[in-house]
């Protein structure tokens, strides 16, 4: 956060601004701001403002969020990329190669939940008379709690 000029300060946005174009709510534009994911500046009264490039980092956060990657991911990937200046579509495009992998080793975990879930989980409970993966006498607990055959 740095401060500036008044007559740069007019060319910025404002939180709220913010906030309706991108269809973030404030508070989460704040919490980005203080886990260092977007940045803005203040002017001699103390209002925070963000440069039009925000837009498009928050547009960023949100479809990587909307598909599961963690903040903290989201968080590395952008730290690559200069604050100063609108992600551009390469970018985007280098940030979305970093995650295919993750994403696509979810998509399996995924596939293999749904097409198991109406049968065994595999927890070791054996409290179905037709376990369609078959634990007898709970071997999987030796593995440790939980699921043990769907989450490697």
């Amino acid at each position: 956060m740095g401060k500036i000029e008044s007559d740069e300060f007019s060319k910025l946005l404002a939180v709220g601004e913010v906030a309706a174009r991108s269809g973030i709510a404030v508070s989460a534009l704040h919490f980005y701001e203080a886990k260092g994911l977007i940045e803005s500046h203040r002017s001699r009264g103390n209002q925070r403002r963000y440069a039009r490039e925000v837009l498009r980092r928050v547009a960023v956060i949100k479809v990587a969020q909307r598909v599961g990657i963690p903040l903290a991911e989201i968080q590395a990937a952008l730290d690559t990329l200069p604050q100063s200046r609108t992600p551009t579509g390469a970018d985007w495009r280098a940030l979305s190669a970093r995650w295919k992998d993750d994403l696509d080793n979810r998509i399996r975990r995924l596939q293999g939940l749904r097409d198991k879930l109406d049968g065994c989980i595999g927890c070791g409970c054996l409290s179905m008379q037709s376990c369609p993966l078959r634990n007898p006498w709970d071997e999987l607990a030796k593995e440790g709690p939980g699921p043990r055959l769907l989450d490697p």
